[in-house]
């Protein structure tokens, strides 16, 4: 890891992935605040609003770790891949400066307001702010992943080459083909769909736990409920039809990635689906698989004869590494799956009128509260790393990428000062969650009316009595 490529490289690799943590669950939970807030607007049961109020406590949290460790990694762009950003700069410097001008800070307005504002403004603007932040995540989200979609599958008509001063670049000429690149628009659904899975079931298992506790037990079974079945279809969204049209876009402008996802060496008609297997990319081929025949022919095509292209077809030095895409792709995929079923179950208790008193599904829905961010980042990995060996598909390697006169060492030594801080700063976050859900939300009586919470003067004539 001393050369500049690979110290960059994981440079940036933990650093966006640490940062990733956060804005997995602001995405999701903003929505879900968001149909709290309506759900008490239309009905005016104040539970829904106790309920709302407490996830935007969580959300701000997130919502601050989400803009310290995010902003590091602009300037990575500057000191380690210097030839990258002079390279591209043109095109996604658009897309990043929309995020953070237009997304960014109208999220974090509207978040002010819908934090401090309930008591100043009326219930509809209360409730417009809650839907302003939801819309200002998702709208973040957008942007940011469609530059990574221009990376991925640089869209003809976006751009123009030129040279400039002997060295080229990318420059924007079409702003509309740059924001509908059709391989951004699944791609987008598909991540935010993760982040909304991961919303609600992080949702159901804080309400799991309060239940199992019997601690703030109205509050618990609405987290769950809502959670669970807000959950459950997003799950179902996830595999279809987000996953499979996203898994479509990579096989049609990324086929070797989806070879190196399959584990699938020789090109060959009626390819099958790799259930399980291992990669042996010195032998190629897949040891000890379990096969589907002909699966991914007719997932990729819709016919189960038709011919799908295997690694061997390219050459070496154009394979992404293959075991850590083909890994992180069957994580996402087993884990997905296994949402579907904890969810759908879910959802059968509560039909049954069981879901709040069945513990052992409540501790399944409490210790599952990590695994949508292992398959949130596995997904991520998949897409990151089944990219290389380019840094723009086609257009631009990797290794070509990187600031010519930044050393690996010192580059390795910033990535040790980048996990030191970042340790600390997830050691915050934890306490300050952890304080969070300790404290709970606003006190509800047994029937589920709101407890109204005592002035500070009130609370001073109650202490003299």
């Amino acid at each position: 890891m001393t050369d500049a490529v690979s110290a960059g490289r994981w440079q940036f690799a933990f650093t966006v992935m640490f940062h990733y943590l956060f804005p997995i669950l602001t995405m999701g939970l903003g929505t879900l605040i968001a149909v709290l807030k309506t759900i008490e607007l239309r009905k005016g049961d104040a539970r829904y609003g106790v309920a709302a109020r407490f996830w935007a406590k969580i959300f701000a949290i997130n919502f601050a770790m989400g803009v310290v460790t995010g902003i590091p990694m602009e300037f990575q762009f500057g000191t380690n891949w210097a030839t990258f950003s002079h390279f591209s700069g043109g095109v996604v410097g658009q897309t990043l400066f929309m995020e953070g001008v237009f997304a960014f800070f109208a999220e974090s307005s509207f978040l002010g307001m819908f934090l401090l504002g309930e008591k100043r403004l009326s219930k509809r603007m209360h409730w417009l702010s809650s839907v302003m932040v939801a819309g200002g995540a998702l709208v973040s989200g957008y942007f940011i992943v469609i530059t990574d979609a221009w990376m991925q599958n640089p869209v003809k008509g976006s751009y123009v080459i030129q040279t400039v001063n002997g060295q080229q670049r990318a420059n924007l000429v079409s702003l509309g083909k740059l924001l509908t690149n059709p391989y951004g628009l699944w791609q987008y659904l598909h991540a935010i769909n993760g982040a909304l899975t991961t919303g609600a079931m992080v949702m159901a298992g804080i309400g799991a736990y309060y239940l199992l506790v019997k601690k703030h037990e109205e509050f618990g079974r609405l987290s769950v409920k809502v959670g669970v079945i807000a959950g459950a279809l997003f799950a179902i969204l996830q595999l279809f039809p987000t996953g499979n049209r996203n898994a479509l876009n990579v096989s049609h402008y990324q086929p070797v990635k989806t070879a190196a996802m399959e584990g699938l060496f020789e090109t060959q008609a009626g390819a099958p689906l790799a259930i399980i297997g291992m990669p042996d990319t010195v032998n190629g081929k897949l040891l000890d698989p379990i096969y589907i025949p002909k699966g991914l022919s007719f997932l990729i095509y819709g016919n189960p004869n038709a011919k799908v292209q295997g690694l061997n077809d390219t050459p070496k030095t154009d394979h992404p590494p293959v075991e850590l895409v083909y890994y992180a792709y069957h994580i996402m995929i087993g884990l997905g799956t296994i949402f579907i079923a904890v969810l759908m179950l879910g959802v059968l208790l509560f039909l049954t009128k069981r879901l709040f008193t069945t513990r052992l599904y409540l501790w399944i829905l409490m210790l599952a509260m990590p695994f949508p961010y292992i398959a949130n980042q596995a997904g991520w990995v998949v897409a990151e790393v089944g990219r290389q060996p380019w840094v723009v598909y086609g257009l631009m390697r990797t290794s070509e990428g990187v600031s010519a006169n930044v050393s690996g060492g010192e580059t390795v030594f910033t990535l040790l000062g980048f996990m030191g801080l970042y340790a600390l700063l997830g050691l915050l976050y934890l306490f300050m969650f952890v304080r969070i859900v300790a404290q709970g939300p606003q006190a509800m009586d047994a029937t589920g009316n709101v407890i109204p919470t005592p002035s500070a003067g009130g609370a001073a004539v109650e202490a003299g009595r």
